[in-house]
């Protein structure tokens, strides 16, 4: 059975069901950085709630299915834009930082590449240092290239190791860079926009597997929290080898997020889905809801008609 690893993936802003569905694809963990939720926060309050959400029921939610749930936490940068939030997010940032499973600062960086934006990136990049954790680094949907080479310039500039920098929403303008310089380089499978299925295979036969990682960002928005293994699907179909499609899809995120020292191989291994539990009262079940084992094992053949190009 093949093993998949979303090392970026919202799934507070999805459902159940697609938990049962990542596990039967057979993904053993997920990586879900903390991110805008569609409209702007006005309370400090909120930040807090939606940080304990990460490291409490989402990761007992995703616990239900046998998927073991880690987090990065960060202020993003399009709510950096608003200072005086911004200010009261970022003292709350160190009390989450230091909590089990939260393996990254992330995902943080540039929207609009604004002063506000840089000022607390650089003071997100300082924290983690402070707590020796990898940064998750969110390149903008405009001028993408400007702001990729932008947030590498400003983590030299804090003299961050690039080997513990994870470079996210990459596409063929910005990977050559993003590797040259030591970089991780994330690529996020998303519908119509980021990067197609089809276009990554052909990043992974140009430049090989070394610190590239697949993800899929799956979020409110149209996008398929299955990208990661139908990508590999599509990659075993082409003729990539086992041993890359394992790197850029499973073992590569393991390494740069395992330098946090909060997740490791041995977290999932003979992990199994447990719906007796309950979360503060909760279950993900409903009244005499009954749901079946897990029958992990890789997408059928048949699925590669459903991958998104």
């Amino acid at each position: 059975m093949k093993r998949f690893i979303d090392p970026h993936v919202h799934m507070v802003s999805r459902t159940t069901d697609d938990y049962q569905r990542m596990a039967e694809a057979g993904i053993v963990a997920v990586i879900e950085p903390s991110f805008w939720v569609g409209q702007p926060r006005t309370e400090a309050g909120s930040f807090k709630d939606y940080f304990s959400g990460l490291i409490g029921w989402e990761r007992f939610r995703a616990s239900q299915f046998g998927i073991m749930h880690y987090c990065t936490i960060g202020l993003n940068s399009k709510e950096a834009n608003n200072q005086q939030l911004a200010e009261l997010v970022m003292n709350i940032l160190p009390l989450f930082l230091c909590k089990e499973k939260v393996v990254g600062v992330g995902e943080i960086g540039y929207d609009e590449q604004t002063p506000l934006e840089e000022k607390y990136f650089r003071q997100q990049l300082i924290l983690s240092k402070e707590t020796s954790l990898p940064v998750q680094i969110h390149t903008p949907h405009r001028n993408k290239k400007r702001g990729t080479l932008r947030s590498m310039e400003v983590c030299h500039e804090h003299k961050l190791d690039p080997s513990w920098v994870v470079i996210d929403h990459n596409n063929e303008e910005t990977v050559k860079d993003v590797l040259d310089q030591g970089f991780w380089a994330a690529f996020t499978i998303y519908p119509n926009t980021k990067m197609g299925n089809e276009r990554m295979v052909e990043i992974v036969k140009k430049y090989g597997s070394e610190r590239i990682i697949i993800n899929s960002a799956a979020d409110w928005g149209i996008s398929d929290p299955l990208a990661v293994p139908k990508t590999a699907l599509l990659m075993e179909e082409k003729g990539i080898s086992s041993k890359d499609i394992d790197k850029v899809c499973y073992s590569n995120a393991l390494q740069v997020f395992g330098l946090s020292g909060k997740i490791k191989e041995s977290d999932w291994l003979n992990v199994a889905e447990n719906m007796d539990n309950t979360f503060n009262g909760n279950s993900v079940l409903r009244g005499d809801q009954k749901l079946k084992k897990i029958d992990r094992k890789s997408l059928p053949k048949n699925d590669s008609s459903n991958i998104i190009v």
